[in-house]
């Protein structure tokens, strides 16, 4: 099993799910990050309470990407061989964090991404129509464009060698990341797996927020990112370090 595995979750204004999710994690994890996106609920309050774990806070919402740039490089700065991550709204199961650490013993890849449609898109009508139709058509675009191979563009179950990590530079701070993700991935010709996890969707009314509400302007914005990425240069500018507020 890696030797030092690391679960990071970006959190915003969970606090219905938060105690539950974190509950669950310290079952099968010793490490745990918190990336607190700047709740404005009982969040930080609840978060408080939990002592054995890494809360990393920004002081205003600054998007599920940055969340996960940051957890990227606190896991590089601290000497992690592998992250995990997962999202903190009952969508992702703790109980599958196993699963992720023995896939990554296995050391055949550098990313091992979770597939919610590994046979398809059949048997999901619960899943919203404008989520599941803009997955199916941004992934067979990035196995088009890129030769990927892969079923689930937009899962954030993810696992990733953390020594990887220097070849992945994330700028896009919103719901776009994995578009360059995906690119800067290629480019490096990392190693890649998919991992099946369970489809679960709790809420599917949540909301982006502001225009990527709408689904045609989503997919547009997804398309812009994903080109802007494949024009970039080959070497991007290392990050620095965001203004966060310490880790406790």
């Amino acid at each position: 099993m890696p030797s030092n595995p690391l679960v990071a979750i970006p959190v915003f204004n969970e606090q219905r799910y938060l105690d539950g999710v974190l509950e669950e994690v310290k079952r099968h994890s010793r490490r745990i990050l918190v990336v607190d996106d700047g709740s404005t609920d009982r969040t930080p309050e609840l978060l408080r309470r939990h002592e054995d774990l890494h809360v990393l806070t920004h002081p205003e919402n600054r998007g599920y990407g940055q969340s996960l740039a940051d957890a990227f490089s606190f896991a590089r700065r601290n000497g992690h061989d592998w992250l995990i991550t997962m999202d903190c709204d009952e969508q992702h199961e703790p109980s599958c964090i196993p699963c992720f650490l023995a896939a990554a013993d296995e050391d055949d890849a550098d990313i091992i991404s979770g597939t919610r449609y590994p046979t398809g898109y059949d048997g999901t009508a619960h899943v919203p129509a404008d989520r599941r139709d803009i997955n199916r058509r941004i992934t067979a675009m990035l196995n088009r464009r890129l030769g990927l191979g892969i079923t689930d563009a937009f899962c954030g179950f993810k696992a990733y060698r953390v020594s990887a990590l220097e070849h992945i530079h994330i700028t896009v701070p919103g719901y776009a990341m994995p578009m360059q993700f995906w690119v800067q991935v290629s480019r490096a010709k990392l190693g890649i797996r998919e991992l099946p996890v369970r489809l679960i969707y709790n809420d599917p009314t949540r909301h982006f927020g502001g225009h990527l509400d709408d689904p045609e302007a989503r997919l547009q914005h997804y398309l812009e990112v994903f080109e802007a990425e494949m024009t970039s240069p080959s070497i991007p500018v290392p990050q620095r370090d965001t203004d966060c507020l310490p880790c406790r």
